[in-house]
């Protein structure tokens, strides 16, 4: 489900930031000099643990907050200085809805255009057009309080389409979606990059979502880029880490001694299931031995490839 910006590398850079820094007032150093350009066309995902600088980056780039210090270019102009030229090229879907409940599609779409100055004519065409983009037009006179979170979610998204951005940043846009919304979503912004060349700069909690749709990650943690590549170099980095999903009794007792043993990097366990990172050849036969004699009994073990979010664990969660 990858978008079509088949070669990066290649394209026209469209964002350039060069060691930028925010410090706020109270002290706290939320980005500390992170330093990285996006192509044009690129779909350039974010990733981070809460708290990790990256909805602080998002906010600087879309010009709603100035940086303490470093600099960063849109299509070349300067976030500080050109701010006001900014904001015409980019379209920003934060973690909120913005949307007025008691208005149809097309009066939201109306309402935000005029917003940008658009010529009346060319605005209707752009909300029927934008509208179809995502298969909404048959409710363009319904109230948007009667739809779904899913449909809303919608709106919302071409909301910040509605003048033709150069650059869509999306702050979490699948947040509170059911799976089938969220993969509806996911689909859209796909196309939207494809069809219409919309570079995306795109931050999520799910693995998923960036891994579907991202040409390149930035990892972030504790205000600085801690990696940054495709999805498939990231998986790389620890591909002589061994992983193993195991099943269990017992598992809270277990935990502690697999943590003891040499081979073993971290365990973490979700939905009482247990994901077990670790390296050498007595790995599996190490564990297996150790979780035998805690008392616990093996209901099921595999060994799985590492994914993306096995390098994100080890990236913000600690490990050598």
């Amino acid at each position: 489900m990858h978008s079509n910006c088949l070669d990066c590398d290649n394209m026209t850079e469209i964002i350039e930031v060069k060691d930028i820094v925010k410090v706020y007032r109270n002290g706290v150093k939320a980005v500390k000099g992170i330093s990285f350009s996006v192509s044009k066309g690129e779909i350039f995902g974010l990733l981070g643990p809460n708290g990790a600088g990256k909805s602080t980056l998002l906010k600087m780039l879309s010009t709603l907050l100035r940086p303490t210090s470093g600099t960063a270019t849109i299509d070349g102009l300067d976030i500080v200085k050109d701010a006001g030229e900014i904001r015409k090229r980019i379209g920003l879907v934060a973690e909120k809805m913005i949307l007025y409940d008691y208005l149809t599609p097309y009066e939201n779409l109306k309402l935000f255009g005029k917003l940008y100055s658009i010529e009346e004519k060319a605005l209707d065409e752009r909300i029927d057009d934008l509208l179809k983009t995502v298969e909404m037009d048959k409710w363009k006179n319904e109230r948007v309080k009667n739809f779904s979170t899913g449909m809303r979610q919608r709106i919302n998204l071409i909301r910040g389409l509605i003048n033709y951005p150069e650059v869509l940043f999306l702050d979490e846009p699948t947040l509170g979606l059911d799976p089938h919304s969220s993969v509806e979503i996911r689909r859209l912004v796909a196309k939207l990059n494809r069809e219409m060349g919309i570079t995306v700069i795109l931050t999520t909690h799910y693995m998923e979502e960036v891994d579907a749709l991202a040409n390149r990650i930035a990892i972030i943690n504790n205000g600085e880029i801690a990696a940054l590549d495709t999805s498939e170099n990231l998986k790389r980095m620890i591909s002589e880490e061994k992983v193993l999903e195991v099943k269990i009794t017992n598992s809270a007792k277990a935990i502690e001694s697999i943590r003891e043993l040499d081979c073993v990097r971290d365990v973490s366990s979700r939905d009482g299931e247990l994901r077990i990172y670790g390296q050498g050849e007595n790995f599996v036969d190490s564990v297996i031995d150790r979780i035998k004699s805690s008392d616990s009994r093996i209901i099921s073990i595999k060994e799985i490839e590492p994914s993306l979010e096995d390098v994100f664990i080890k990236l913000t969660f600690g490990g050598e």
